[in-house]
């Protein structure tokens, strides 16, 4: 990586996203630069200005607004980067918009698949372009991204897709869950299961595209899972929260993954957890009772 590195966070107000842009900045250098962003001007602002004044806080930290359901702000903050530092160091693509069990699923649908996954797709497009060699471009996604949580229906519609093809999918699947179909295309109840999948379909695809340069150059794109993690977002979903991490304890394992001093080829394109790459093809198809998810 460069000598001053620039590093940006989505979703990063509160929870992992928080505690991603505080970790990076205790543990980034003073002439690098951490971008907070967050789609409400007034959090971003407290949030970055209390990162900033935290002790151990060691690199400069800014708070940016940035909406990633928004393709064209997206695609503006990544040229204005690439105008102004010459490219990126670091993208940790964490927004997610909230989903409560208390509300159909079909409700809030468009506003959770617009920031999980056409979030997703917007910062691969346009960061993927300005990240420099050495650089880490990482998602994060959960351990229920791998392809095998689906049918097995439905895998050939992800697996070896483009990043246009995914994108294509999530469309079908957003008008299946409108249209009342889902369920008997195969789709889970759960709409935070199919988002995961695609959220990592589009790593792999982008991944795919760029390896044998990128690891050349020891470059890293992925997408992480955190494990369970005790944020506002998560809590309506789980009774037990006993062996959840908190959000500071969640960053550990991300932010050693992307300050790595070497990129793991085995890591590269593929969904990480603790260090340890999940198969794409693993896992179980989820099984729901009263949308809540069964183990």
């Amino acid at each position: 990586m460069t000598a001053a590195r620039i590093a940006l966070v989505t979703g990063a107000n509160q929870g992992l996203g928080f505690a991603l842009v505080a970790g990076l900045a205790a543990r980034l250098g003073p002439d690098d630069l951490v971008l907070l962003t967050g789609r409400d001007p007034r959090r971003v602002a407290d949030a970055a200005a209390e990162v900033a004044a935290a002790e151990g806080t060691r690199s400069r930290v800014e708070g940016r607004v940035l909406d990633v359901s928004d393709a064209d702000a997206v695609a503006r903050t990544a040229a204005e980067l690439g105008e102004r530092h010459g490219g990126v160091d670091i993208v940790v693509s964490n927004a997610i918009a909230p989903l409560t069990p208390d509300r159909p699923q079909s409700a809030q649908a468009d506003q959770f698949i617009d920031v999980a996954n056409g979030g997703t797709h917007a910062v691969l497009r346009s960061f993927t372009p300005i990240l420099r060699p050495g650089g880490r471009l990482v998602v994060v996604a959960s351990s229920l991204g791998t392809l095998g949580r689906l049918d097995p229906s439905l895998h050939p519609l992800f697996d070896g897709a483009s990043l246009d093809e995914v994108a294509a999918v999530v469309e079908s699947w957003r008008a299946a869950v409108h249209d009342g179909t889902a369920a008997r295309q195969g789709w889970p109840r759960w709409i935070n299961v199919p988002s995961k999948v695609a959220q990592v379909a589009a790593v792999r695809a982008v991944a795919a595209q760029r390896r044998e340069r990128d690891l050349a150059e020891g470059t890293l794109i992925a997408a992480v899972c955190p494990g369970m993690v005790d944020t506002r977002a998560s809590r309506p979903w789980f009774d037990d929260y006993s062996q959840a991490q908190t959000p500071e304890q969640a960053a550990r394992a991300v932010l050693d993954l992307i300050l790595a001093d070497r990129v793991d080829p085995a890591s590269y394109g593929e969904l990480v957890r603790f260090g340890q790459v999940l198969p794409w093809h693993g896992g179980t198809p989820a099984r729901y009772q009263d949308d809540l998810l069964i183990p």
